[in-house]
């Protein structure tokens, strides 16, 4: 039997960052991996983002687009089998930050799938220094997606107190009982809140047999009729410090719906071919030189306001994808 995590991730805590640690240490313990990215839209940029780590024991795959969530659902499926046949141990999913979490768990569940699949952990990663003014559309989306956690892991715990640590549970537990799920965390209990760098092999070897809980919560809406979108655009026609700005300034402009997050790449130094990952939240924006990318931003949020975005990153393309 496979054994398959599925590593849940709210908007810009870390995601992508906390795979690759985990994945290494699997590796360590022998394991043959495959990352597994289930992402909605057409462009996945966490999988460019991990494409370094490809290596004799690990793949990594992509489930992508669809006309519809049913079609990409089936894809999904597809993919799962293929990875079943092709001699990994342990399949990581790695799911777009808006995500709805019974999809993994039926169709694990499905044949031929219950007979290839067992479930392993469910992770979720959740910023320590959490915004505490959520929409309630955004706050049903952070509950859905911790509700079956059997563990969560904090990112950016360096960066505060205890007493910070412990409001964003807090409002991870309002969240929950909000859509009437019985299920709680604590640190005491269910919560690694650790800086990621100290982590240890017996921290790791805790977060990787978490496990999960298939608990019930009142949905309030499904994935074809929800509010969140996100907007692509490539081939940028104005320099990156102009975009860089740009991003800036739409976190105050309240006309532009609610923005969650904007991530992608940006061309860096003109004529070196050298690239920045930009990745923002209200809380601020981190810049990092990387060695390759794609021209792309993305913005991500719940009624965005096309009109408006796209005023300040005018592309050669565009396109906006509903989730």
């Amino acid at each position: 039997m496979v054994k398959a995590d599925l590593i849940t991730g709210f908007l810009g805590a870390g995601k992508t960052t906390f795979i690759r640690k985990y994945v290494t240490y699997l590796l360590s313990q022998g394991e043959k991996v495959c990352i597994l990215e289930n992402d909605y839209g057409a462009i996945n940029v966490d999988m460019m983002l991990l494409s370094d780590l490809k290596g004799q024991n690990l793949g990594i795959e992509m489930v992508a687009g669809g006309c519809d969530y049913d079609c990409h659902r089936r894809r999904f499926r597809t993919k799962l089998i293929t990875m079943a046949m092709l001699g990994y141990s342990r399949v990581i999913i790695e799911p777009s930050g808006i995500f709805d979490v019974d999809e993994f768990f039926d169709i694990l569940h499905e044949d031929p799938l219950d007979r290839r699949y067992e479930i392993g952990s469910v992770l979720t990663i959740v910023n320590a220094d959490l915004e505490e003014n959520f929409t309630p559309g955004t706050d049903y989306m952070l509950a859905s997606q911790c509700s079956q956690a059997g563990r969560l892991v904090l990112s950016h715990v360096q960066e505060v107190d205890e007493e910070r640590i412990r409001r964003t549970i807090d409002h991870i537990n309002r969240a929950l009982a909000s859509i009437r799920c019985e299920r709680t965390f604590s640190l005491e209990e269910n919560v690694t809140a650790l800086d990621w760098d100290l982590m240890t092999e017996d921290d790791l070897r805790v977060i990787s047999g978490a496990g999960y809980e298939e608990t019930s919560f009142e949905k309030i809406f499904s994935m074809d009729e929800n509010s969140f979108s996100s907007m692509f655009f490539m081939n940028i026609s104005i320099p990156t410090d102009q975009v860089l700005a740009n991003i800036e300034r739409l976190w105050k402009d309240t006309e532009a719906g609610n923005v969650i997050r904007v991530k992608g790449f940006l061309a860096g130094d003109p004529g070196k071919n050298t690239w920045i990952e930009v990745n923002s939240t209200r809380k601020g924006t981190r810049i990092e030189k990387i060695r390759e990318g794609q021209e792309i931003l993305i913005v991500i949020g719940e009624n965005l306001k096309e009109e408006v975005i796209d005023a300040y990153f005018p592309a050669k393309y565009s396109t906006t994808h509903v989730r």
